[in-house]
């Protein structure tokens, strides 16, 4: 029996997300999410996508989970009540979303205790994120220390960019001794998508220029020429870009000094505003799309503006990736908003004739889970919408690197 399962998990601060894929179909077999960890109202949701589990339909547990530790035990229990638990023969490889690589991890990677280490030392660089992916890792380890643990960076698909677009116009002994420069997140989303695109047109990677828009509560642009990432709106942190639920985008970097200074903010209230209170949510008061088409529909005018600066901002990076291209050969929107927003798609193209993009209104009205174009017939540039997919992202990354 060749083992071909991969289980992949994102370890969130508070949250661990799972799914079971078996990479000879590629096919899902289980997923799930445990939140709240660390308190009394503990959840965890399993859902049996496969086998003799799957008709009975998803299964929750509700009650104190301690730790990490416990929810992957947790976990582990549920899978194994469907015949797929970790002990599985069939299991290849846990493949792990970790945020930052830094320059270090350009590619997934096999953990060892050397690799570990050096994750961890990446934690000032994404100290909300690394911790919990290492502690992920950590007690995956002790539960299948037998098989490949597999890591894969949110920070890799970016390592391409040149150095002149990664790094910042600042004094060069300061950002090489703190390691500043831009490494950009939501890199396998970006990676799955743009390939994902150049097979809906039907066309090779190395053939195609796409533009990849990742919409969601967090958002990023990419400039992507055949398969090979060249630009990206995160920088250092996942602050940077965009317009998102409720981070700021770009700003001048001189407002930090303003409200230090004028209004005695300190570093870490700044952080929070510029992170948590911003964006969509710091505009109008709701981080969701939904909520605020609803009240710019109905005539809210500070929905109307936080809509207008979200779009305003995607159609500069639309223009300025499509002069980096110099030839594009598709736009596409993906995650949450990206894909189930068509007005964001229709008001973010609109008006964009001119570098060949036009929308077909009723494609673009249409709503489906499949990847798809909504461009009109005539349009000289795609304009796609592809559902992004993560973990199946992960699960190939982590199922390549062990099987070759």
């Amino acid at each position: 029996m060749t083992a071909s399962r991969v289980l992949v998990l994102n370890s969130g601060s508070s949250s661990v997300k799972y799914q079971l894929l078996d990479m000879a179909d590629r096919s899902r077999l289980a997923a799930g999410l445990v939140e709240r960890i660390g308190e009394e109202t503990s959840r965890l949701v399993h859902e049996p996508l496969a086998g003799p589990g799957a008709a009975a339909g998803r299964r929750e547990q509700l009650g104190p989970i301690a730790d990490h530790g416990a929810a992957l035990k947790a976990v582990a229990a549920e899978l194994a009540a469907d015949g797929m638990g970790l002990d599985s023969p069939e299991l290849a490889a846990v493949g792990h979303r970790v945020v930052h690589g830094g320059t270090r991890f350009t590619r997934p990677t096999v953990i060892d205790d050397e690799v570990l280490a050096e994750i961890r030392s990446l934690i000032p660089l994404a100290p909300l994120h690394n911790p919990a992916n290492v502690t992920g890792i950590e007690v995956a380890r002790t539960l299948r220390a037998d098989i490949p643990q597999v890591a894969v960076f949110d920070t890799a698909f970016h390592a391409t960019m040149p150095e002149y677009v990664a790094r910042y116009a600042i004094d060069a002994a300061t950002a090489d001794a703190y390691s500043i420069r831009r490494y950009g997140f939501h890199g396998t989303s970006h990676a799955y998508v743009s390939r994902e695109t150049a097979r809906l047109l039907g066309r090779a990677v190395e053939d195609v220029n796409v533009i990849v828009l990742h919409l969601g509560n967090g958002a990023s642009a990419s400039a992507v020429r055949g398969g090979v990432c060249v630009e990206t709106s995160m920088g250092l942190t996942p602050l940077e870009g965009l317009v998102m639920g409720t981070r700021s985008g770009d700003v001048d970097p001189a407002v930090v000094f303003h409200l230090a200074r004028v209004g005695g903010f300190s570093v870490d209230e700044i952080d929070s505003l510029l992170n948590k209170k911003s964006g969509l949510l710091g505009m109008c008061g709701d981080n969701d799309m939904r909520e605020v088409l609803r009240r710019a529909g109905e005539g809210d005018e500070a929905a109307s503006l936080a809509f207008a600066a979200y779009v305003h901002r995607l159609k500069k990076y639309i223009g300025a990736y499509s002069a980096v291209l110099g030839r594009v050969d598709a736009v596409t929107f993906t995650a949450g908003v990206g894909e189930n927003a068509h007005q964001v798609r229709e008001a973010a193209i609109d008006g964009l004739a001119a570098l060949g993009l036009e929308l077909d209104p009723r494609a673009n009205a249409e709503r489906s889970a499949e990847p798809r174009l909504v461009s009109a017939e005539h349009a000289r540039v795609a304009v796609a919408v592809v559902p992004t997919d993560e973990e199946l992202e992960i699960a190939t990354q982590a199922y390549a690197l062990v099987t070759h």
